[in-house]
């Protein structure tokens, strides 16, 4: 497996992560609803919350790298090329992340638009 796909599978499973943060309070003071979690989980405040936005960012951002990452090797792009380019996405994710819960906008912002980059740089690899 390459590095690129590798990459791939962790950009899958971040949403995951999240999603055990955002729950994690709820479950250890024994208030968390199974039933109707959405709706919990609307209702959540502070970092959690920006959790929350984030879990559903990583979701919108997911296909288009997912796309990207299988164009380019389709295409036969240089596989040294993708794989940094998919590491340098999933360190955007990452970073994105991190912003989101800590509340800083322009820094999140900024790596969002590292991410989103490196998606771009793989469609340009590709032909």
């Amino acid at each position: 497996m390459t590095i690129a796909f590798t990459c791939v599978l962790i950009a899958i499973l971040l949403p995951y992560g999240l999603t055990y943060y955002m729950k994690s309070g709820l479950i250890k003071n024994g208030t968390f609803d199974n039933r109707a979690p959405r709706a919990q989980l609307a209702q959540l405040e502070g970092p959690r919350r920006r959790a929350l936005w984030a879990h559903d960012n990583s979701y919108e951002s997911l296909p288009a790298f997912i796309a990207a990452v299988i164009i380019a090797h389709l295409a036969g792009a240089s596989q040294q090329v993708v794989d940094i380019l998919a590491v340098i996405y999933l360190v955007s994710r990452i970073l994105y992340i991190a912003c989101y819960i800590k509340d800083l906008a322009t820094a999140r912002s900024l790596v969002w638009g590292i991410g989103f980059f490196a998606i771009l740089g793989m469609f340009i690899a590709a032909y």
